[in-house]
């Protein structure tokens, strides 16, 4: 059995409470400080921290124009569209949309980009210009205004190219229907003057926390250790690290895997419904907080696990027999958990989870209470 440790670890270290106190101040005061500086730095990083994580909502959002520009030709088209038809706006990122053109608008556009381009022809190229007809009564000079005019209304309003500022010819009826291609336009809005301020300082201070919050982490453990006994530090600073790794495993698996399938089946309920979306910059921000933290913080679970080994709550052989109802409850924290009420979500935490299900049996199995890794620890 481990030595137990002695009674008289603090009794040169003693503090009143007065003390203790004073010392929890000055901790504080220089974790502030550590969060302000922080704070400095997230500022002038917050505008690259804001496009960055919109990188899944506008990938997501443009799978979703795509789908939806595919599904429209196919809609109209059926069976004759042609296959590569889908590999084209999947390359080169294009939608589509139908207008419909005055057919003498699209004759004097046609008309003035033709002679723009005999324009630019080197001399050799031109054709020779045609021999004058003679004034005999059959040229077009020849005939009466009244005469002429119903003939060439429409083409002197037509060929007549655009002067900008010009009021444009008076509209006519015959229309030509015409599909124009576009970029996709991926736009996350602000709905109101102060939103993007607020969102540069929320962006800002998480960025600064995240920063300084090995700093602060320090500040309150040099707080906090020493109370603690040597056996108790050195679960510290063993369960420490693998907790941060587990913690980042877990928010990196949200925003680089989970935000893609979440984002791709909500989406559905648009194209489905026929809404188009129009993201808010600050609903967005919420979420993406969110969802990391959430699968940062189920991703402790193999620590829990060893923890309640540890104290004495579960044994190795209860962990095993109760598998099944286990995964229930994974299943269930997992619904819980998630901010959105998905189920895509909800399997996206809940595999990964059951797989840490089992490596905590395994943590469990190679560190057992019995067999401590610490030489000086204490078991209860």
């Amino acid at each position: 059995m481990p030595k137990r440790p002695d009674d008289d670890l603090f009794a040169e270290t003693t503090m009143s409470f007065g003390d203790h106190l004073e010392e929890l101040r000055v901790c504080l005061f220089k974790s502030v400080l550590g969060l302000v500086f922080g704070f400095l730095i997230g500022l002038a990083l917050a505008n690259w921290v804001v496009a960055y994580i919109q990188t899944p909502l506008k990938k997501a959002l443009e799978d979703h124009f795509i789908s939806k520009a595919i599904g429209d030709l196919q809609r109209e088209y059926g069976q004759d569209l042609p296959p590569d038809v889908h590999r084209f706006v999947e390359e080169n990122r294009l939608v589509f949309e139908k207008m419909y053109v005055e057919k003498a608008e699209w004759k004097r556009v046609g008309s003035y980009t033709a002679s723009a381009a005999a324009d630019e022809k080197p001399a050799s190229q031109q054709p020779a210009p045609a021999k004058e007809k003679p004034k005999d009564g059959r040229g077009p000079e020849s005939l009466a205004p009244e005469e002429a005019k119903p003939a060439a209304a429409l083409e002197a309003e037509s060929e007549s190219p655009l002067i900008v500022g010009e009021k444009m010819p008076v509209p006519r009826a015959p229309l030509i229907a015409t599909r124009v291609w576009r970029p996709i336009q991926t736009v996350v809005k602000a709905l109101n003057a102060q939103e993007a301020f607020m969102i540069w300082m929320k962006a800002g201070f998480v960025v600064g926390l995240v920063i300084a919050s090995p700093y602060i982490f320090l500040q309150i453990w040099s707080f906090v250790a020493a109370g603690l006994y040597p056996h108790e530090k050195r679960y510290v600073h063993l369960y420490l690290p693998f907790s941060l790794i587990l913690f980042l495993t877990g928010a990196a698996t949200a925003f680089f895997i989970a935000f893609r399938y979440v984002l791709k089946f909500l989406f559905g309920f648009n194209a489905a419904m026929q809404i188009d979306p129009d993201p808010r910059i600050s609903e967005w921000l919420g979420f993406v907080l969110m969802l990391p933290l959430a699968f940062g913080v189920a991703f402790q679970l193999p620590l829990v696990m060893l923890f309640l080994h540890r104290v004495g709550i579960f044994s190795l052989q209860a962990y095993l027999a109760k598998w099944r109802l286990a995964v229930l409850i994974i299943f269930v924290a997992a619904m819980i958990i998630t901010p959105t009420a998905d189920p895509v979500t909800m399997l996206l935490m809940a595999l990964p989870m059951t797989g840490l299900y089992f490596l905590g049996i395994g943590l469990c199995k190679w560190m057992p209470r019995n067999k401590s890794p610490f030489s000086e620890g204490y078991e209860p």
